[in-house]
């Protein structure tokens, strides 16, 4: 079926609720109105209230809660309505959530999953806007998928909730609608960890993930230039080995990103290609971020986010170093 990002992941949770009785739905609003974005459609109707929860606003209580019912057997499957609204359930995903296999002695764990829209572009808020995988994939024991097609919404989704570990499920909200392609039927699943190569060339490396690969895309396939663009997918883990043999095949390389740029994932990306690479690179390593500011309000997020003519920018310049 033809599906955008959101309908694959209301597929997905479909899907493994009904696979799995152990997977429970919760959060804000999920329930009754099926979700702010309408992500949990129809699943209180199909699995009933015991398995769909509308929760208090409180996402330390959501979070906690799920990570109580996760060390004792359940699958539980979050929702937190902004990624801007994470940051009071931070200390329960530190101090808990990702450290219990390891205060156990992999006697117990939380193979949970928490949901939440993130990013800039559809003139929201500023704590509606945020782009912070960096902080979170700073947490050892919690994985951080990013999703930017439909079929790696459902497939990657998926994968998460069969994961032993607690894994923050990260969905590009500007390109929620904006994509169509055809899903795949059944039991699909991506495994977390693993980067997709695009597009495939020989001139320069461009890396970017979630709402970011759209507008990298366009750059690439308007400006003719001869890139291998790779979608990283996972944040952590981090698919290093995919993006090394890229850059040693091509000597150049671009990494996109929404979130800030000091101490973003690209920082990080590129010391390990720096580790790795070092002596294949012909021109050093550019990077297209935001900026270390707030998401500005409204129309001025047009100038924060990376859009094609600077991401082309950021190519030109890795090609004429």
């Amino acid at each position: 079926m033809q599906a955008t990002i959101v309908q694959a992941v209301n597929e997905a949770l479909h899907g493994a609720m009904e696979r799995d009785d152990r997977v429970v739905v919760f959060g804000e609003d999920v329930a009754e109105s099926g979700g702010v974005f309408r992500a949990t459609d129809e699943l209180l109707e199909e699995f009933g209230s015991d398995r769909v929860v509308d929760t208090p606003l409180s996402e330390i209580a959501i979070v906690g809660g799920a990570t109580g019912m996760a060390m004792y057997g359940y699958r539980p499957v979050v929702e937190i309505q902004f990624s801007g609204f994470l940051p009071p359930a931070f200390d329960q995903l530190v101090t808990n959530t990702s450290r219990i296999r390891w205060r156990t002695r992999g006697e117990l764990t939380a193979p949970m999953v928490v949901r939440m829209p993130y990013g800039a572009g559809v003139r929201a808020l500023e704590h509606h806007s945020e782009s912070l995988e960096g902080a979170y994939a700073h947490i050892p024991g919690l994985k951080v998928a990013v999703p930017s097609t439909p079929a790696d919404t459902k497939g990657l989704l998926t994968a998460a909730i069969r994961d032993p570990d607690p894994v923050l499920f990260m969905e590009p909200k500007r390109i929620y609608r904006s994509i169509r392609e055809e899903l795949p039927e059944g039991d699909h699943e991506v495994p977390l960890g693993e980067a997709a190569v695009r597009r495939e060339g020989d001139a320069v490396t461009v890396v970017a993930w979630g709402a970011m690969m759209p507008p990298t895309l366009e750059a690439v396939d308007d400006s003719g230039i001869d890139a291998e663009v790779i979608d990283l997918r996972t944040i952590s883990p981090m698919d290093t080995e995919t993006v090394v043999e890229s850059v040693k095949k091509t000597g150049r390389c671009v990494v996109v990103h929404e979130g800030p740029r000091t101490l973003g994932v690209g920082s990080e990306l590129i010391a390990r290609i720096n580790d790795e690479a070092l002596m294949y690179l012909e021109a050093p390593i550019e990077r297209v971020t935001g900026f270390d500011t707030q998401v500005p309000l409204l129309s001025m997020e047009d100038f924060y986010l990376p859009h094609p003519p600077r991401i082309l920018d950021g190519i030109e310049r890795a090609l004429t170093a």
